[in-house]
């Protein structure tokens, strides 16, 4: 790992954690571009620039974290809560599934379903403006179609919207679940696979690590809120067409 590979990986990172669009397979495909192999260190290094982005939701939503979202809170921990299960439960089995095929096939499947998911809500209005309108119900159903993003490629933050959109949010307030809801999955998966590969930090390079971190932390930052910006006049359509395009390239490449 150096300098210019942990910042390309930061910057992947950060860009699209929190769009719709996998940063997990952007992450698996720009790693093979780089020619870098799934070693121990870079398997570390992506632990901690996940980190990032989860700093990056914190320093965002900073005002959330108060006794006064509490409810807020629970629903975020329920809609968590299946993912966890299923993550748990066939853990190794989603591990098997990374591979660049079956990112780039779902890289289209879920451009597919955001075109569809546009046309359906174009047609039904949404019937919750703010996270303040959430119920438990709508919650865990968001959180159930959260489990889609185990398969990689999916995006966890394309399944997520794409569930709370169908359930009745506006694209702001999906937006915005979608960043919260991060929070204890990303902690779960990163906390998993520091557990899993904390020997590898004592031979890490801390220079290339502590620039990667930087890099993921203030693209994240800057990226969700443009994003927030971006939702307010355009629709999820060319997220859409992205995925299928960089999808069938990646195929073809493939």
């Amino acid at each position: 790992m150096d300098v210019l590979h942990s910042v390309i990986l930061g910057l992947v990172e950060g860009a699209t954690e929190f769009l719709p669009i996998s940063s997990t397979g952007h992450l698996i495909v720009v790693s093979q571009w780089l020619g870098m192999e799934q070693t121990e260190d870079n398997k570390a290094f992506e632990v901690i620039i996940q980190l990032a982005a989860i700093l990056a939701v914190v320093v965002n939503y900073k005002e959330r974290f108060t006794l006064k979202y509490f409810r807020l809170w629970c629903q975020v921990f329920v809609a968590f809560l299946p993912v966890a299960i299923v993550g748990f439960l066939f853990h190794h089995q989603i591990k098997a599934m990374f591979s660049v095929s079956v990112v780039a096939t779902m890289f289209i499947v879920g451009g597919g379903i955001f075109l569809l998911t546009e046309k359906y809500i174009k047609h039904n209005s949404a019937s919750v403006d703010s996270l303040d309108g959430l119920n438990f119900k709508q919650a865990l159903s968001v959180g159930v179609a959260q489990i889609f993003a185990l398969i990689p490629g999916t995006s966890r933050a394309g399944s997520t919207i794409v569930g709370a959109l169908l359930v009745g949010l506006s694209r702001k307030a999906s937006a915005e679940f979608s960043f919260l809801l991060a929070l204890p999955v990303m902690m779960a998966a990163s906390g998993y696979d520091l557990l899993s590969n904390y020997k590898a930090f004592s031979g890490e390079q801390w220079v290339p690590l502590a620039i990667g971190f930087v890099v993921a932390f203030l693209s994240a930052f800057v990226v969700m809120k443009l994003f927030m910006v971006f939702l307010q006049k355009f629709t999820f359509v060319a997220f859409g067409w992205y995925r299928i395009l960089f999808g069938g390239l990646l195929l073809f490449l493939a």
